[in-house]
C-alpha cells in the first residue's frame, strides 16, 4: 500500500446567493483509496431548417473523440426543406426539462382523476373548484399558494404535488392526474440537443446510483419502477443506476411518439434576436455532427427554451498546476485510471476536492451515506478509524506540483505536502450559454456577475419561467434555479402553459 506522506417556496423572483472565495473544509477534501466499480436517433421532422453549406501519478492514455450522432436518411431528407414561417418554439437542451416540456407541448394534456382525494387540504378544495380543466387552463398561482416543500418554486412543487401527493411523507399514493392526448391542442416545436434524448445522463458513468430515490426521476405518465419491471431489472435499494436513468429517458421519448420534435447531435452556436411588432423572433444557428462532418443550420422561432443544464463546463479552482496531467474535472477519470492500471491499492492516494453533491449534483456510488458519515468523523489530525481514509478540515490548497503533489496550508498557516496518484476537481459545474450575449448573463438575477447556477441563476417569472428582461425567452431546470428531476418538471408546466396561452391569444 502506497504510505501518507505530509512533507512539510415561494418566490416572485429568484435571489442571488453571494459566496466569498472558496476554503476547502473537511467536506470538501478527502484522500480516499480507490474502489474500482464496474462499468456497465430519433428522426426529426425539421421544415423550418435550412441548412447553410499513462503510467506513473496516474496519467491516462489521451481521450479519444466520440463517436458523431449518426443522422438517417431521413433524418437528411428533411434537412433541406424550409420555410419564411418560424417556429412556435426551439427548446434547446434535450434532458429531463427539455423532454418533459415536449411531451406537454404535444398535445398531452393533465387532468384531474374525477375521483381524487389530494391528501394536502388547501389544494384538494382548490382542484374541485375548477372540475374538467386541465391543470395547463388553470391558474398556477392561485393553485401553488400555500404549497412548501423542498424547493423554492412555487409551480414546482405544484406539480411534484400532483404526481407524487405524499412522497415527501414516505407514502406511495398514485398521482391524481390522469392524462389525455388531444392533438388540437399540440403545439409545433423542436427540441435540439448534443446527446441523445436524455443530454447529460449519457455522459456519466453508467453503474453510479442516483441520489434521489428511483420514482423521483421520472416523467409524466411512465413511472421508472414500471419501466423498469418490463426491463427485468429493479431500482437498488430504492436508487436506479445513471444508465437505467439514461435509457429510460430515451425510451420515454420514443413511447410516447415525441421523436419527430427532437435533433441529437445539434450544437447550438449562437440565438440573436430582433423585435418587431407585436412579438420578438429568435435567430437559432449552430450546426448538427454526423458521418458527413458539420452541418451548419439556421432556424427562426418565435420562442426560445433554455434547457441544458449545468454539466458542460467543470468548475476550476484557479490554483497554480491545475493544468497538470494527473489533475482531473470528471469523475470518469478515475474509472479509466482503475481499467488501465494507472491507479491501484498500491497507488499513492487518490486526492478529491469537493463534497460530492456540488460536484455531482444528482449522482452517487452507494456508499455515499457512508462517506459522508466518514468525511465528518475524520480528520487528518485524529487516529483514522476508516483504512486507506483521511479528511482535511480547515486546509486551503495552495498549488499542484509536477512531480504528483499536492501543497495546502492548515488552519495556523502551516504548509503541508502531500504525494498523489490522482486529483480529482469536483466542485461542481457551469453550464455553456456561449451560444448567448455575455454567455447570459445579461439574463441573471444579478447582471453584473456571470451566470450561475447555484449563485447566479437567469431571472424568470415564477409562474411562466420567462426571463424577466426578454419576451419570449423561457429557462428551466438548473438554469432556473430548479435542480432535481423530481422540480425541472414543474417549470416545463410552467412554460408550457405560457406558451399555449400565447398561441391561443394569437391572431388568426
Amino acid at each position: 500500500m502506497g504510505k501518507w506522506r505530509p512533507r512539510g417556496c415561494r418566490r416572485r423572483s429568484l435571489q442571488s446567493r453571494r459566496e466569498g472565495p472558496a476554503t476547502l473544509t473537511s467536506s470538501e477534501v478527502l484522500f480516499s483509496r480507490t474502489q474500482p466499480q464496474p462499468q456497465p436517433l430519433p428522426r426529426a421532422v425539421v421544415s423550418r431548417l435550412c441548412i447553410t453549406s499513462g503510467q506513473g501519478c496516474g496519467l491516462l492514455p489521451a481521450p479519444s473523440t466520440p463517436p458523431a450522432t449518426a443522422m438517417s436518411s431521413s433524418r437528411k431528407d428533411h434537412l433541406g426543406a424550409s420555410s419564411s414561417e418560424p417556429l412556435p418554439v426551439i427548446i434547446v437542451g434535450n434532458g429531463p426539462s427539455g423532454i418533459c416540456l415536449s411531451y406537454l407541448l404535444s398535445g398531452y394534456t393533465p387532468y384531474v382523476k374525477p375521483d381524487a382525494v389530494h391528501p394536502h387540504p388547501l389544494l384538494q378544495r382548490k382542484l374541485t373548484e375548477a372540475p374538467g380543466v386541465s391543470i395547463l387552463d388553470q391558474d398556477l398561482d392561485y393553485l401553488s399558494e400555500g404549497l412548501e416543500g423542498r424547493c423554492q418554486s412555487p409551480v414546482a412543487l405544484l406539480f411534484d404535488a400532483l404526481l407524487r401527493p405524499d412522497t415527501d411523507f414516505g407514502g406511495n399514493m398514485e398521482s391524481v392526474l390522469t392524462w389525455k392526448h388531444q392533438a388540437e391542442h399540440a403545439l409545433p416545436h423542436l427540441v435540439l440537443g448534443r446527446n441523445l434524448p436524455g443530454g447529460a445522463w449519457h455522459s456519466i458513468e453508467g453503474s453510479m446510483v442516483t441520489l434521489s430515490q428511483g420514482q423521483w426521476m421520472g416523467l409524466p405518465d411512465l413511472e421508472v419502477k414500471d419501466w423498469l419491471q418490463k426491463k427485468r431489472r429493479g431500482l437498488r435499494n430504492s436508487r436506479a443506476t445513471a444508465g437505467d436513468i439514461a435509457h429510460y429517458y430515451r425510451d420515454y421519448v420514443v413511447k410516447k411518439g415525441l421523436g419527430h420534435n427532437f435533433v441529437s447531435g445539434a450544437v447550438v452556436t449562437a440565438v440573436e434576436w430582433r423585435t418587431p411588432d407585436p412579438s420578438p423572433l429568435f435567430q437559432v444557428s449552430g450546426f448538427l455532427t454526423g458521418d458527413q462532418g458539420r452541418q451548419p443550420f439556421l432556424l427562426w422561432a418565435r420562442n426560445v427554451v433554455l434547457a441544458t443544464g449545468t454539466f458542460d463546463s467543470p468548475a476550476r479552482l484557479c490554483v497554480p498546476g491545475e493544468a497538470l496531467p494527473f489533475v482531473h474535472h470528471e469523475l470518469s477519470a478515475l474509472e479509466a485510471a482503475t481499467r488501465v492500471g494507472a491507479v491501484t491499492p498500491a497507488s499513492d492516494p487518490v486526492l478529491i476536492i469537493g463534497a460530492g453533491l456540488s460536484a455531482l449534483p444528482k449522482m452517487l456510488y452507494p456508499e455515499y451515506h457512508k462517506v459522508h458519515q466518514m468525511m465528518r468523523e475524520q480528520s487528518i489530525l485524529s487516529p483514522s478509524p476508516y483504512e486507506g481514509y483521511r479528511s482535511l478540515p480547515g486546509h486551503r490548497l495552495l498549488l499542484f506540483k509536477e512531480d504528483c503533489q499536492a501543497v495546502f496550508q492548515d488552519v495556523e498557516g502551516v504548509e503541508k505536502v502531500f504525494g498523489v496518484s490522482l486529483v480529482l476537481v469536483l466542485i461542481g459545474s457551469n453550464p455553456d450559454l456561449s451560444f448567448l450575449p455575455r454567455a447570459g448573463a445579461d439574463f441573471a438575477v444579478d447582471p453584473d456577475q456571470p451566470l450561475s447556477a447555484k449563485r447566479n441563476p437567469i431571472d424568470v417569472d415564477p409562474f411562466t419561467y420567462q426571463s424577466t428582461r426578454q419576451e419570449g425567452l423561457y429557462a428551466v431546470g438548473p438554469l432556473a434555479g430548479d435542480n432535481f428531476v423530481r422540480f425541472v418538471q414543474g417549470g416545463a408546466l410552467a412554460v408550457a402553459s405560457s406558451l399555449l396561452r400565447k398561441e391561443t391569444r394569437k391572431p388568426p
